[in-house]
């Protein structure tokens, strides 16, 4: 569904991403792991358009990504929920889930899969009419997944979707991945919680310095001594 070959991207002068090399699968979960700027989100803001590469090339089912408008990678399927959750804090859930749809021409559908992310986050039709910015950290994160489904993606891009929130909403957050994935969706996953990510992944590449500097399947990733001592905090 996705091949990314060989590109390097700059912020600048400064290079993030030094010969950056992957593939995704249709009906794939692959995790993206690393430390704090090794690259992990300048990967993501690539292949959605945010970032342009200056060499290599960005494939999605054989077509070319990298000179199209990030609207039109939108609409081909592609659709990126960023680090930080970025929702519209002054728009109520449900306005902020309307926007997630912007791309969408068939009201009928778009409806339809409004009442899908009210059954996957139950949470968010109860406060469909509320703040966004007044919801809990773990509600913005629920409403930030939403409004990207409201997209309809083939391939979601998931920057990062565990940061700052408590243990018992972690493993809320990485349930409701799994569910997504069972819709259907192949998943791109950036994620510090290297375990987690790991766990329900198919596939992981392990990033350094703006280089992939290991892949495999995901099982064995969990038991790599280099792995686990870099990224897991030890043995698993």
């Amino acid at each position: 569904m996705l091949q990314i070959d060989n590109i390097d991207v700059y912020y600048g002068k400064i290079q993030a991403l030094k010969g950056v090399s992957l593939t995704v699968n249709d009906g794939e979960t692959v995790a993206l792991i690393g430390s704090n700027g090794a690259g992990k989100s300048t990967t993501l803001r690539t292949i959605s358009g945010l970032l342009r590469p200056k060499q290599g090339s960005i494939l999605y089912d054989g077509k070319p990504l990298d000179k199209l408008a990030s609207h039109d990678i939108v609409r081909m399927g592609i659709v990126h929920c960023p680090e930080g959750r970025r929702i519209f804090g002054s728009l109520s859930v449900n306005e902020n889930l309307r926007l997630g749809a912007a791309a969408q021409t068939d009201a009928n559908l778009t409806e339809k899969t409004r009442k899908d992310v009210y059954e996957l986050f139950p949470r968010l039709q109860e406060r469909a009419n509320q703040q966004a910015g007044t919801l809990s950290g773990g509600e913005q994160q629920m409403l930030a997944i939403g409004r990207a489904m409201m997209s309809q993606p083939k391939l979601l891009l998931l920057d990062e979707p565990s940061l700052g929130l408590a243990p018992l909403l972690v493993e809320s957050v990485f349930d409701i991945i799994q569910q997504i994935k069972e819709r259907g969706v192949t998943i791109l996953l950036v994620e510090q919680n290297a375990w987690q990510a790991l766990e329900i992944a198919d596939r992981g590449y392990v990033m350094e310095t703006g280089k992939i500097t290991l892949t495999d399947r995901a099982s064995a990733l969990l038991t790599n001594p280099q792995v686990e001592q870099a990224y897991l905090g030890g043995a698993v």
